[in-house]
């Protein structure tokens, strides 16, 4: 048994056999790439040199923190995104009733009010602080960074140092700094590694590690997916990412705008909002794209999938199930009559049903749909999905001419901000904003 893609339903729609070829006079082009990308550094995700190193610091990082009963993670984007999808994955029991072991809050916005209540729940005493940004100086994490410090040393004095570790850049940026100069515990965020391709590494390992997950299972699992990128170039054309780019690109070229990842895995379900991120801001650039939109059944049966079935047809679905979930308990034998259908059958199967359902009217309404199909749920298949969906990304940007890798328009709104705080050196920002706040307001009161 493996983890399967199933194509059956993909080349529906306004898609056709033909158009699995059309991404073949790229693919020679696109294997040189890969293998001069890999050899120079710039896909570490892909080839994972760092693995070595982190396992090492890990061991050190990890016994001065696994005794606290509490991990706040100040984060943002593919600093937090990662780590709870893999949290909810597989330590989803601090979301349960009456926990009592580990936990790990993650705080990914500047909210005030939560941030409050964060630090009036938790004792300082029993919580480990986790500050994550590549650059050491994302405002949003930074801001956190100063709130917090002030709050573990209001309460645990020159001690607070016992109680931060930072996950940063080797040498430069301003969280390095702060590790140099208060000998804080450190791990760091590989070259070229950008944050929503970072979940499998310290970024989304420490936590995990933290939480008694298997994380070498998650990078195990990865590994065999990449194995055949990074060491067999020349057989890209049979590689599921390939695969997997070749049909997203079809989509979008017959004016799929949108993207669905379904999960039919309920415990998986933040590895959507993990998904949308690594779509949406690798390939919406230069006016392409196609906007990824995360689902979970069955949940989501009962809130958009009307739309899916029967608005547009502009959508494309990533349909993800598993030959192997928890059966659960079976119903009683005394069910009404009405139920007798159910009646003694492990509550499992009406999932296994309505995704079958589900699957089959989406590709009813023409929805071209590719089902992964997971051998089962642990972290070395969560692993192995993850490394698919990255690999598939980078390698749909190339067939599409973008940079799947930078993210040039979010950097425009950070600028923005920081001058609207009063930073120095937006000259340019700063007349924007002007300009921008100078237009009559338009206001209408509900």
């Amino acid at each position: 048994m493996a983890n399967l893609l199933e194509w059956s339903r993909a080349y529906t729609g306004r898609l056709d056999e033909a158009d699995k070829s059309k991404s073949a006079s790229k693919l020679a082009a696109i294997e040189e790439r890969l293998k001069t990308e890999v050899a120079t550094g710039l896909l570490p995700f892909l080839s994972m040199p760092y693995r070595a190193k982190f396992e090492a610091d890990l061991a050190q990082v990890l016994p001065k923190i696994t005794n606290f009963k509490h991990m706040l993670l100040l984060g943002i984007g593919g600093s937090a995104l990662g780590c709870r999808a893999i949290q909810t994955a597989f330590a989803p029991g601090q979301d349960l009733p009456n926990h009592q072991g580990k936990s790990v809050w993650v705080m990914d916005n500047v909210a005030a009010g939560q941030l409050e209540a964060m630090l009036a729940a938790l004792d300082p005493k029993d919580t480990v602080v986790v500050a994550i940004s590549k650059s050491g100086g994302t405002i949003e994490t930074i801001s956190q960074y100063f709130l917090v410090k002030d709050w573990l040393k209001a309460a645990l004095g020159e001690n607070w140092t016992k109680q931060m570790v930072l996950i940063t850049d080797a040498v430069k940026g301003y969280l390095r700094e702060e590790a140099n100069t208060h000998n804080l515990p450190s791990l760091e965020v590989p070259d070229n590694l950008g944050g929503r391709y970072s979940a499998l590494s310290a970024v989304g390992l420490l936590p995990a590690a933290y939480l008694g997950i298997d994380h070498k299972a998650l990078l195990d699992g990865a590994y065999q997916v990449a194995k055949p990128l990074v060491d067999d170039v020349k057989n890209l054309a049979n590689h599921p990412s390939f695969a997997l780019a070749t049909w997203a690109k079809a989509l979008m070229d017959k004016n799929y705008s949108q993207l669905i990842f379904f999960s039919y895995i309920p415990q998986w379900a933040m590895y959507g909002p993990w998904f949308c991120q690594l779509w949406a801001e690798s390939l919406g650039k230069e006016g392409q794209g196609s906007q990824p939109v995360p689902a979970t059944g069955v949940t989501d049966q009962h809130s958009i999938n009307q739309m899916f079935l029967d608005g547009q047809r502009d959508k494309g679905c990533i349909f993800v199930t598993c030959r192997k979930l928890q059966s659960g308990r079976n119903f009683g034998q005394d069910l009404p009559e009405k139920w007798s259908y159910l009646r003694g059958k492990p509550f499992a199967n009406l999932l296994e049903a309505e995704g079958l359902g589900t699957q089959m009217a989406l590709c009813s309404s023409g929805v071209p749909l590719v089902n992964i199909d997971m051998e089962d749920t642990g972290p070395a298949q969560a692993g192995a999905m993850m490394m698919l969906l990255e690999a598939a990304t980078v390698l749909t940007g190339w067939l599409m001419g973008i940079n799947p890798i930078d993210q040039p328009a979010v950097e425009l709104g950070k600028r923005l901000a920081n001058a609207k705080l009063g930073a120095t050196g937006y000259t340019k920002e700063e007349a924007d904003l002007k300009a921008f706040l100078s237009v009559a307001r338009q206001e209408q009161a509900f």
